[in-house]
């Protein structure tokens, strides 16, 4: 009734005649974990030119261990540093490291990398813990006034 296909299909794979390299899921993921954690670090180094001394320690501290972990996962590549001096929102900032920090910490659970996730989630809780002084000390003058 039917007659069989006599052709090779035009939607067959070409497997082993790939023309471009393929990278492994894990390969990926270390990629992505990099870019989030490269971000959060551009936005430390963002609050740290603007922070006032007594913050400093802290954000310092945090920076160098986000670009250790940039570099792991980059095969050594040392992250790119932000040196901007100009005026922004400090809230803003840390609002925008937080969101970074927990696709971070989603990304680097997925791949089961401890020490990231460990990373991640003490950097979600520093910037909460900043922006909850940052809305309470805008409460305390908003009240004031």
């Amino acid at each position: 009734m039917y007659e069989p296909i006599r052709t090779k299909s035009v939607h067959s794979t070409m497997a082993g005649t790939s023309d471009f390299p393929h990278r492994t899921r894990e390969e990926e993921l270390d990629i992505q974990l990099a870019s989030h954690l490269a971000a959060l670090l551009a936005v430390t180094d963002e609050l740290r030119a603007q922070a006032p001394s007594t913050d400093l320690d802290d954000l310092d501290a945090a920076a160098e261990r986000l670009a250790r972990q940039v570099a792991r996962l980059r095969g050594g590549r040392p992250p790119a540093r932000v040196t901007s001096t100009g005026p922004t929102r400090t809230a803003a900032l840390h609002r925008r490291a937080h969101a970074l920090a927990g696709r971070a910490l989603v990304v680097a659970a997925s791949r089961a990398d401890t020490a990231a996730a460990i990373l991640a989630a003490e950097r979600m809780d520093a910037h909460a813990a900043a922006l909850a002084t940052a809305t309470s000390a805008t409460g305390t003058l908003a009240a004031t006034a």
